[in-house]
């Protein structure tokens, strides 16, 4: 007779939980901002000054790190990661009619902001390699659905233009950054990276941004660096990004005193006092990454003799942030991860599950989408575990 393989013991990953965390007892939360450099000193000046607005020393520096930090030749700074990719999907030529493919695998802003253009979200699969685009499902669901024409690629289904793709880096892990570009250029369809959660995180020995016509960053509270709130579009093309900074700041043309603007814009640029407290952090970025990698082989070593769950690592030709570290159950146990994760935040930890797939969000149900069982399985049984920076064996 076959017997059947009892589920996770819920009790073994709360102690390994707290092994590798080095937290014994207490609450441990899922991500929190890592604060002990020189964010007062810096937001205090700013503060003694005045200049806490859009206009301040500190806003220019954090720029500036940005772009030496990643390797793109323009950054500029935000109010937060939405707002960064709305102006990007705009740069990028995203129009009212439009469609713009996205993982269903994703955070929900990533589909707001392509409604904020007036674009259709169009929800394609992720991979469990990556936990992000599956590029070669993608180029066959293209090749199926998609015709390309003199002005765009149009969705033959919807007769709308499949105006670009959005590749986002799950959890801070690279997408195959190479193979969802090929895509793109072979389908006529512009990149855009959300790398939101991967500040920090290598594709091929180099950083992630550059693949894209534009890349965006997210400085959220629950960041690897937070500026409290805050965002940063990355782009190659200096005469881009000269445009999208000032369509993202009013579209006011320069002038002494006189208010002129030139079209709609948007009030979106990042004030000082965020951009203060973010140069403080990225001062420490670089001890931020070791942390929160050290902080996951602990997880991988721990985690590896619990019966009934995988520990995620990095993809191949990747370093990752590991912004949120990852274990997905066994699919025979997916039923039960609803009860592992109660138990989890009854001992403490803080644990959660993958977002709600976008297809079964009441706003996007009737979006089209490819076929998404990857991800469908994917979001079934994947668990994040704690993550910050600051937490550890020898912390």
């Amino acid at each position: 007779m076959q017997h059947l393989r009892a589920l996770p013991d819920p009790d073994l990953i709360v102690k390994a939980v707290r092994a590798a965390t080095g937290r014994a007892e207490g609450d441990i939360s899922l991500h929190e901002p890592f604060i002990t450099g020189n964010e007062w000193a810096y937001v205090k000046e700013c503060l003694d000054t005045g200049w806490v607005s859009s206009v301040g020393k500190y806003v220019d520096v954090f720029e500036k790190r940005l772009e030496e930090i990643t390797g793109v030749k323009r950054a500029f700074a935000v109010v937060n990661g939405t707002s960064a990719l709305h102006i990007a999907l705009k740069m990028a030529g995203v129009r009212p009619g439009d469609e713009v493919l996205l993982p269903d695998l994703t955070f929900v802003a990533t589909a707001n902001a392509v409604t904020y253009c007036g674009a259709t979200p169009h929800f394609v699969d992720s991979e469990p390699r990556t936990l992000g685009v599956d590029a070669p499902k993608l180029d066959k669901y293209l090749s199926g659905i998609a015709v390309r024409q003199r002005e765009a690629t149009v969705n033959r289904r919807s007769g709308r233009p499949i105006r670009a793709l959005i590749a986002m880096h799950t959890f801070g892990h690279p997408v195959d950054l190479d193979a969802v570009l090929e895509i793109c250029r072979k389908h006529g369809i512009e990149l855009i990276e959300d790398a939101a959660e991967a500040l920090g995180s290598l594709y091929k020995d180099r950083s992630v941004g550059h693949h894209g016509k534009f890349a965006v960053l997210s400085f959220n509270g629950n960041k690897i660096v937070s500026t409290g709130g805050g965002g940063a579009i990355l782009t190659d093309d200096e005469e881009l990004a000269r445009e999208a900074k000032h369509i993202a700041t009013t579209a006011k043309l320069p002038h002494a005193w006189e208010f002129n603007h030139d079209r709609i814009g948007y009030n979106y640029r990042m004030p000082n006092l965020n951009a203060a407290m973010g140069v403080a952090q990225l001062e420490r970025l670089g001890e931020f990454v070791a942390r929160k990698r050290s902080l996951a082989d602990a997880y991988a070593r721990l985690l590896a003799d619990v019966p009934g769950v995988k520990f995620f690592r990095e993809p191949e030709n990747t370093r990752s942030n590991y912004w949120l570290n990852a274990l997905l159950l066994d699919r025979s146990d997916a039923p039960g991860r609803d009860e592992l994760l109660a138990h989890l935040n009854r001992s403490g930890i803080k644990a959660r599950p993958a977002w709600t797939l976008m297809h079964n969000l009441a706003m996007f149900a009737d979006c089209p989408r490819s076929d998404v069982s990857a991800a469908e399985d994917l979001q079934s049984r994947l668990i994040n575990l704690p993550s910050s920076a600051f937490l550890g064996p020898n912390t």
